[in-house]
């Protein structure tokens, strides 16, 4: 009875919806063929990466356990069993315990090697090592992000975005109630129908409630992208370092805190350039020695020299530190860095200390909370200090995007996600199987893509969304401008290939 019902729907429907309708389901089509392996990629991958993340911990320390208690020995002392334990090795970076039962982690460099070591905070003790960048996580992290092909499977997976815009906004205009239909076909699932239409009502419904989620993840994830993220978005939306004011600035970028592959810097920063060390810049920081110094040398500076005394040369003030990682961590809780925080060395002579807490790194549930904070190595001064408060539009949008995306928000987040990637699954899944269904008997390896005939009145309308898509997502839209001509010069006019996917 519903089939009959539908027919004659159809049938009622004005011949210029009917064959717009049809232009979408192919462009539908077109996009899901090759957009359904990536989404069925990510989908499995995101679930690795956030269960590893809610299990281990995105760096592996919550495989271990603090059993310990009392008052915690000093940072310098903890590092110096991290570096004890990795021979030849220097430690490059500090990582708070979130909770009083999880270690500090420390990355230790080994020559072009990195090793995460888990220190308990209270006796130094080491609890564990393990090879940066080489657990679970970080394998379904350059799947997710790379394919293991690098560059290659950046782009391929970039076209794949773009076309999954396509996909959602083709997927809801064909299935949005129109001409007698009601929301509560689309909204409830018809799991009394047989055969291909409980596919196509699953599929609908299932489609209808995630295409949201689904946006959202396609573009904060293009903004990850090496065309139009890096390139475009990003390039544009980059946190100014001229708010710095009268600071030195690095030949490096934020960048150069990622280590390895993965993406460490809120996305803002990434581009901006990082303030260097050497100066007397900077507002007041870490206390250390060389005030006094400073003034003891004035002092000596303008001593009257007593007759035959030498005085020599005009001293200089020292560029030796005058302070270490304890004085650092210490001044980072005073000004508000609590819980778990991230903590880089210098690197080189003209490297700072960077002291930072994000969502992204999995550091708090909270994207309001983003802070970086830059100080000199030598002086202790702050070079720069921004949090969520100073991102423009673009990097606010972002820090709470990725954080969504990577389900850092808390256990809701994580239970939404689960079921949104499980969703994406199904729904690549049943595409399939829809299409398969739909294939008449005999049809071999045939597309049997949606026919359109000739164009309606409606065709410019169409061009235009197509057209919008090139512009907006630059290799999407020239794939799409291939496959458009090769349709319209080659297919349907190639009587063997017209058969092929027809």
């Amino acid at each position: 009875m519903s089939a009959v019902i539908q027919t004659r729907t159809t049938e009622t429907k004005p011949e210029t919806d009917r064959r717009f309708h049809r232009t979408a389901w192919r462009w539908h089509f077109y996009a899901g063929l090759y957009v359904a392996p990536f989404l069925l990629m990510l989908a499995i991958t995101g679930l690795i990466m956030l269960w590893s993340s809610v299990l281990l911990g995105r760096d592996g320390e919550k495989a271990f356990t603090v059993t310990t208690s009392g008052p915690e020995i000093a940072v310098s002392a903890q590092a110096d069993a991290a570096a004890a334990a990795v021979p030849g090795g220097a430690v490059i970076q500090y990582i708070a315990p979130r909770t009083a039962t999880q270690p500090a982690v420390f990355q230790v460099k080994a020559g072009d090697l990195a090793h995460m070591v888990a220190v308990d905070p209270h006796d130094g003790q080491v609890l564990g090592q393990w090879a940066r960048r080489d657990a679970l996580y970080d394998l379904a992290d350059t799947i997710h992000g790379t394919l293991l092909i690098g560059d290659l499977g950046d782009r391929l997976i970039e076209i794949a975005a773009g076309f999954g815009v396509m996909l959602v906004v083709t997927g809801l205009y064909m299935w949005w109630p129109r001409n007698g239909t009601r929301f509560a076909d689309v909204l409830v699932p018809r799991l009394g129908a047989g055969g291909r239409s409980v596919w196509k009502s699953l599929h609908l419904t299932i489609g209808f409630y995630v295409s949201i989620i689904l946006l959202i993840f396609l573009i904060s994830g293009l903004t990850w992208s090496g065309v139009w993220g890096e390139k475009l978005t990003q390039a544009w939306s980059t946190f100014p370092a001229e708010k710095w004011d009268n600071v030195p600035l690095s030949d490096e970028t934020h960048a150069a805190l990622n280590h390895g592959g993965s993406k460490e810097v809120p996305w803002t920063l990434e581009q901006t350039p990082m303030p260097a060390s050497g100066s007397d810049a900077g507002t007041p920081g870490v206390e250390t020695g060389r005030a006094h110094d400073m003034d003891a040398m004035d002092a000596m500076g303008t001593m009257a020299p007593m007759p035959g005394m030498d005085m020599g040369p005009a001293p200089v003030p020292s560029t030796s530190a005058t302070f270490g990682v304890d004085q650092v961590v210490a001044f980072a809780r005073k000004a508000g860095f609590a819980g778990r925080f991230q903590l880089n060395w210098p690197s080189g002579s003209t490297g700072v200390w960077t002291i930072s807490r994000d969502t992204m790194s999995n550091d708090s549930a909270n994207p309001l909370d983003d802070r970086t904070m830059h100080l000199d190595q030598y002086t202790g001064n702050v070079l720069a200090d921004v949090g969520f408060a100073d991102y423009g539009v673009a990097g606010k949008a972002m820090a709470a995007g990725i954080a969504f995306h990577e389900g850092d928000m808390g256990a809701w987040n994580v239970a939404l996600l689960t079921v949104f990637c499980l969703s994406v699954i199904f729904l690549s899944a049943s595409g399939v199987v829809m299409w398969w269904k739909r294939r008449p008997k005999g049809a071999g390896l045939r597309l049997i893509a949606p026919q359109v005939g000739t164009p309606g009145p409606l065709w410019k309308t169409g061009a235009f969304l197509m057209l919008a898509v090139a512009l907006i997502f630059p290799l999407s839209g020239a794939v799409l401008a291939v496959v458009i001509v090769l349709d319209l010069l080659v297919v349907r006019q190639v009587a063997s290939l017209k058969r092929m996917i027809g």
